[in-house]
């Protein structure tokens, strides 16, 4: 079998790494003593979770919501780059392979979440859709646990915030106007590239790169409050991006943009790296090494704010070309502020709604 004949279409990730949490693996072994992805790999599968919370509390400093909340883990995006791949190992699966292809739903999110809204130690905050994989990934044309939550959100009167790169999200337009007109959403479109050979390579099951500018198009003209998430930057591979993406994120109806860096914490290095050598072998030891100098010399970074902007010389350029850039095309533009003041405890209207 030669290498392209190897080569996964469709997903990010090529290899299965083993889960560090787990003494045994399984795997295809031959007499040769060669090891091989398994086929299966090119199945999804879904397994039903049914957790007894809903809400993340945030503790980090550096992320601006206070809960998060996730109907589904792992992403059949398959962002070869993506930091949420290591809490699949949690789940007893990989952090490759197994991420994109064996996926959790929680089936009864929006029921639990209620009951969250109703307890009277909560205190209304904004809550994003999802801090950790992407909520309107091609699961939820099926089980619609998003719009669910969505629907909560404005029964309850409580902030949302919705990062994504999936045009499924324009199905929800009537929730989000309604949740709009109240101040009580934002919407941040992720956009890495607009390379739309690039873009099949590393996010092979997200929306096209020029669907995502439309995506912000239909947002702006439907007056919900959106942004641009340029996350992450990647050397040599999108940052010469940085430019046209802001400009054309900024003619879309964008309000402000935002960018993390490439970190490749635990597992996701090894599944970036061999993606890398397979997509671009003749620049992957320079685009690795740019990545190290982010990160004073590691490719994973994991304290709080340095690891989303990285230090050093290459990570101060961009810093600057980003801000300058943001200054260029989003002057006297911002998100209007979140409206908490409205919150509904038992979820109905009061004598003054």
């Amino acid at each position: 079998m030669n290498e392209a004949e190897k080569y996964f279409k469709g997903r990010g990730a090529q290899i299965k790494p083993a889960n560090p949490f787990l003494k045994n693996e399984y795997g295809q072994f031959f007499v040769e003593g060669i090891d091989a992805l398994e086929e299966p790999a090119r199945i999804t599968q879904v397994f039903l979770e049914h957790s007894k919370r809903a809400l993340s509390k945030n503790s980090s400093p550096d992320l601006p919501w206070s809960y998060s909340v996730n109907p589904y883990q792992g992403c059949e995006h398959g962002c070869a780059y993506c930091y949420a791949r290591l809490t699949h190992e949690y789940w007893g699966f990989g952090a490759g392979i197994d991420f994109e292809s064996k996926l959790i739903v929680k089936e009864k999110i929006a029921h639990t979440l209620e009951k969250e809204f109703r307890k009277p130690s909560y205190t209304p905050a904004s809550l994003m859709l999802s801090g950790n994989t992407d909520c309107y990934q091609p699961l939820e044309k099926k089980y619609k646990l998003t719009r669910s939550i969505l629907e909560l959100a404005l029964k309850y009167r409580n902030p949302v915030g919705i990062i994504t790169k999936n045009a499924l999200i324009l199905r929800d337009l009537d929730l989000l106007q309604e949740l709009a007109a109240l101040h009580l959403v934002h919407v941040f479109v992720s956009i890495t590239t607009l390379d739309e050979a690039l873009r099949r390579r590393m996010e092979p099951r997200t929306s096209h790169s020029e669907r995502k500018i439309d995506i912000l198009s239909q947002l702006s003209q439907a007056k919900i409050p959106c942004g641009l998430m340029m996350a992450p930057i990647i050397p040599d591979i999108n940052d010469q991006e940085i430019p046209e993406i802001l400009k054309r994120a900024a003619e879309a109806g964008a309000l402000t943009a935002h960018y993390t860096v490439v970190r490749l914490n635990g597992r996701i290095a090894e599944v970036f790296e061999d993606w890398v050598r397979k997509n671009f072998p003749d620049r992957a030891d320079k685009v690795l090494n740019k990545i190290r100098s982010l990160h004073a010399g590691n490719l994973s970074d994991s304290e709080w704010t340095r690891r989303f902007t990285g230090e050093g010389p290459y990570a101060q350029s961009i810093h600057q070309l980003f801000r300058l850039m943001r200054q260029k095309y989003f002057a006297n533009k911002q998100m209007p502020a979140y409206d908490s003041s409205l919150f509904r405890r038992s979820g109905q209207a009061g004598l003054f709604d």
